[in-house]
C-alpha cells in the first residue's frame, strides 16, 4: 500500500494509550497522527488537520466518548472514527453507532485483529466486535416510513447503496468520479432527507426498506 494510515488515539488512561500507540506504530501500515486524554485536547488535535483515523475511548472523564463523537461529527470531521471500549452494553452500542462511529471494538480485542480491524475500517467496512454485532440489527429505525428514499434524486441513491456497503468517502470519490467535498455534500443532503443522524443509521435503514 502507499501512505501509511494516521491514528489519532483518545484515552484517558496513560498506560492503555501507551500501549495501543505502541500497537499502532509497530504496523507499518500505520503512522502515530498523535494522542490525547481528554475530548477537549482530541477536538484540538484535529481542528486543523484530520487523521485516517480516531481510535476513541467512551468512557471518560469530563468530555465522554459520545459527547466527543457529536461535537466532531458536529465540526464535519470525515475520518473514520472506531469507538474502543470495555462497555459491551446494547444502549451504548446503539448510541455510539446512532451517533456517527464507525467502528465499536471492545478492549479485550487481540493485537493483531484489532489492526486488521482497523484497516477494514479504512476500507470502508463498519467493524464491530462480534459479541455485539447483534445489536446493530436495532439500529433499524422504529419509523418504518422509508419514502424518503423514493425521494432521492439517481446521484444520491448511487451515493446511498456505497454508504450501505460501508465504503468511506473517499472510496466513494474514487467510485464515482466525482470530489470528495461532493460526496461530502451529497452526503450531509441524504442524512438530512432520511432524517438520520449518522450513516450506518441510513444505511440500515436503507437495506431494511
Amino acid at each position: 500500500m502507499g501512505k501509511p494510515y494516521s491514528v489519532l488515539v483518545v484515552d484517558d488512561h496513560p498506560l492503555l494509550r501507551r500501549g495501543i500507540c505502541q500497537l499502532i506504530t509497530s504496523d507499518s501500515d500505520f503512522s502515530l497522527f498523535g494522542e490525547t486524554g481528554t475530548g477537549i485536547e482530541a477536538l484540538t488535535a484535529v481542528a486543523e488537520n484530520e487523521p485516517d483515523i480516531i481510535l476513541l475511548d467512551l468512557n471518560m472523564k469530563g468530555m465522554s466518548g459520545l459527547d466527543t463523537l457529536n461535537a466532531m461529527r458536529q465540526e464535519g470531521v470525515t475520518a473514520r472514527i472506531v469507538i474502543l471500549t470495555v462497555s459491551d452494553a446494547k444502549q451504548d452500542v446503539i448510541r455510539l453507532l446512532r451517533a456517527g462511529a464507525d467502528g465499536y471494538l471492545l478492549k479485550d480485542t487481540e493485537p493483531d485483529l484489532l489492526l486488521e480491524q482497523l484497516k477494514k475500517a479504512m476500507l470502508g467496512h463498519r467493524v464491530i466486535s462480534d459479541e455485539v454485532e447483534a445489536y446493530i440489527y436495532e439500529l433499524k429505525n422504529t419509523i418504518d416510513d422509508n419514502s424518503w428514499i423514493e425521494n432521492l434524486t439517481p446521484r444520491e441513491l448511487q451515493i446511498l447503496q456505497e454508504l450501505a456497503e460501508g465504503k468511506s468517502n473517499r472510496m466513494i470519490s474514487d467510485d464515482l468520479h466525482i470530489s470528495e467535498g461532493t460526496v461530502k455534500v451529497h452526503v450531509k443532503n441524504l442524512l438530512r432527507k432520511a432524517n438520520a443522524k449518522s450513516r450506518t443509521e441510513m444505511a440500515v435503514r436503507y437495506l431494511n426498506n
